[in-house]
């Protein structure tokens, strides 16, 4: 069973190195142009040129484009079943609590290259003219592209402890532009946390102390 499963790690690493030489070569031979999120705002807004989005669903959900078509090439992992379950479980032990990064439906692929997988899927359907945005929406400054949703482009894709802590590079550049304010909001956050747990260290010695009174009596 284990030799199984090396073997089909292995068959994915392949794949995923074949993958990332055939989209080079799309952008070596300049089959797909490669603009900034700045140069593709201005492409959007006076070419009208539509944009695809193509991320997972939670981090379209928490911004997108206005006026683009979302048509996620991976989804998230949403199945509940042995099959995988011991993704999910790998996923989440091998970083996932942390970064808050989800299985995906289809986990060969890392989320970064999934634009470049859907050019390569469009230019191989016939289309030509194919633009592709480096570095994804979370390299966007929010003045580059017209936003809609809760969060800012940069945002949309970090979670888990880190996310909560204020300890993704994102944030942390956000509270070095942004100054004491947002640093005060991430502080707050992580003392709320100290507080928390000192309350149920103190709760569980009580709690403790009242079942010994309890025996004793």
């Amino acid at each position: 069973m284990q030799a199984v499963e090396e073997e089909y790690e292995l068959k994915q690493v392949r794949d995923m190195a074949a993958a990332r030489k055939r989209w080079e070569a799309l952008i070596r031979e300049e089959k797909v142009k490669v603009l900034t999120p700045r140069e593709a705002g201005y492409a959007i807004q006076l070419s009208n040129k539509a944009l695809l989005d193509v991320r997972p669903a939670t981090e379209h959900e928490q911004a997108w484009v206005k006026g683009s078509t979302w048509i996620p090439i991976f989804d998230v992992d949403n199945r509940f079943d042995i099959g995988s379950l011991s993704g999910k479980i790998t996923n989440y032990v091998m970083g996932g609590w942390w970064s808050g990064v989800p299985v995906l439906s289809f986990d060969s692929f890392d989320p970064t290259d999934l634009s470049l997988a859907a050019c390569e899927l469009l230019y191989n359907s016939g289309y030509k003219n194919l633009l592709w945005i480096q570095g994804g929406l979370e390299a966007a400054e929010e003045e580059d592209l017209q936003r809609d949703g809760p969060q800012p482009f940069k945002f949309a894709g970090i979670g888990g402890v880190s996310e909560f802590l204020g300890w993704t590079d994102q944030q942390r550049a956000a509270a070095a532009k942004e100054g004491w304010g947002y640093q005060l909001f991430l502080s707050a956050r992580l003392i709320g946390i100290f507080l928390v747990a000192d309350a149920l260290y103190i709760g569980s010695q009580q709690f403790g102390h009242y079942l010994q009174d309890i025996k004793t009596h």
